[in-house]
């Protein structure tokens, strides 16, 4: 077997650790009973390790395969490009691991939500409402104590259901 076949060998080895580790994700960290808390989280990932193993093998390879360089060399730009890539996937791991959405909206964000009435609210059962929850605009059914009439400014008093709300007419 020739040494770039082995340089290939470490980069395929690389990937198909790159791919297991990204379907059984913490299977690993888990499989010990918590004896390696922590040791998978940072520099020792397996993605990054996945990153260091291909880039050290493919590199290397390349370098074997198309210079005249020798082993060493093609080890040491190997190393090189595997410790670049491995930096450059935990880096970006770090990134996304920060990565914070908003909270989900609850009923009760609804208190105090002013809309407009999409069809009347009659005084004694339901019409609909449209408001915005979270920058999106939601269609409500809406109840209110007194009959609030089609285009009309309303307040979200309290949420009835998921779907339903108790609202009153915005007097100005």
């Amino acid at each position: 077997m020739s040494k770039v076949t082995w340089f290939l060998g470490l980069g395929i080895a690389g990937i198909v650790l790159l791919v297991l580790s990204l379907v059984f994700d913490g299977v690993l960290e888990g499989a010990f009973g918590g004896v390696l808390d922590g040791l998978f989280d940072g520099l020792l990932s397996l993605p990054v390790i996945a990153g260091f193993l291909s880039m050290f093998g493919f590199s290397g390879a390349i370098l074997l395969g198309g210079t005249g360089l020798g082993a060493g060399a093609a080890a040491g730009i190997g190393v090189f490009a595997g410790g670049a890539s491995g930096w450059l996937a935990w880096k970006l791991s770090r990134v996304l691991m920060r990565d914070q959405t908003d909270a989900t909206p609850r009923q009760e964000d609804l208190i105090g939500t002013a809309g407009s009435v999409v069809t009347a609210i009659p005084a004694d059962g339901y019409g609909e409402v449209l408001i915005r929850l979270g920058g999106h605009p939601v269609k409500l059914a809406a109840r209110s104590a007194v009959p609030v009439a089609r285009g009309a400014e309303i307040w979200v008093e309290a949420p009835l259901s998921s779907t339903s709300v108790a609202v009153r007419p915005v007097e100005r």
